[in-house]
């Protein structure tokens, strides 16, 4: 579909570059021709990543250990990677998710998600747009969202609030800044199954099984797809577009809403399983971490 050099001389920021969709959308940059950074908090993920990446495909790609929840940090690494040559797009794609009825969340829950996925994504637009400008640079920023920043979702508020500050962040600063030729847009992937939404988001599920029997398309996403989506909104392919939200889903959020309100008939047997199996692997996740 694209030309082999399409993004030569381009460098790019994947926040949550490590694995899942973050890592496989940097792997197709770098397939044609961009220099790639990616970033997370377990710098020996990105590390590994990193390697990986450049083993398979050549090029160049650099790690970086942060945590976008600090806007400190996140002025640190940008202010890092301008000085070694700037950026010429940014992928906002680092998040954290878990279901959960909302009268039993407690603010550190609901701060855990907001955190990154609001403030964190901010954090890193507001420090990359500002050299931008400063440098009278355009750029691209490429949000991921979810269908559901339009209708809201039940058990995943926290997502659903912060995900829809990033829609509106993405409006506003389109606006905002498309004078300086900077543009700004997000997908709304549907279903495209990773490790880690798996085990948050529909333990005890098989992975798919439940997009497959709803969407239309009866089937769920695949990387190749949101690699092609979002090497075309950077591409140069379409300057045009700028300040939109473009789903990816096969059309289940026209045809069922694409959110968890199916999850109303559980039990409190059903929520107490879940609970336990995101405690499990968020302890797997430290133990990992700290060794």
């Amino acid at each position: 579909m694209f030309q082999d050099n399409l993004l030569a001389g381009r460098r790019i920021l994947v926040t949550g570059g490590g694995t899942g969709l973050g890592k496989a959308m940097a792997a197709r940059f770098l397939q044609l021709g961009a220099e790639v950074h990616i970033c997370g908090r377990r710098k020996i993920v990105c590390d590994e990543t990193a390697t990986e990446l450049m083993d398979l495909h050549g090029g160049q790609v650099t790690s970086h250990g942060v945590d976008i929840r600090s806007a400190q940090a996140v002025e640190e690494m940008v202010e890092n990677i301008f000085r070694e040559g700037g950026l010429t797009d940014l992928i906002n794609n680092a998040a954290g998710n878990f279901i959960s009825r909302t009268e039993d969340l407690s603010p550190r829950g609901f701060d855990a998600v907001a955190n990154i996925v609001m403030h964190g994504t901010f954090y890193v637009t507001h420090a990359v747009g500002r050299r931008w400008i400063a440098a009278k640079q355009p750029g691209n920023v490429v949000s991921i969202t979810v269908t559901w920043v339009r209708n809201g979702s039940p058990y995943v508020v926290p997502s659903a609030m912060s995900k829809s500050a990033i829609h509106a962040m993405t409006m506003s600063l389109a606006a905002e800044w498309g004078r300086y030729g900077i543009r700004l847009n997000t997908i709304a992937p549907g279903e495209i199954p990773t490790e880690g939404m798996s085990k948050r988001i529909k333990p005890g599920d098989e992975a798919g099984a439940r997009t497959k029997a709803m969407n239309p398309m009866g089937r769920v996403g695949t990387m190749e797809e949101l690699q092609n989506l979002a090497v075309f909104l950077i591409s140069g392919g379409c300057d045009w577009i700028n300040g939109e939200t473009i789903a990816m889903d096969g059309a289940q959020a026209l045809a069922m809403g694409g959110n968890f309100y199916q999850l109303r008939d559980w039990t409190d047997e059903d929520w107490a399983k879940a609970k336990d199996s995101i405690k499990a692997q968020n302890e797997k996740d430290r133990a990992t971490r700290a060794s």
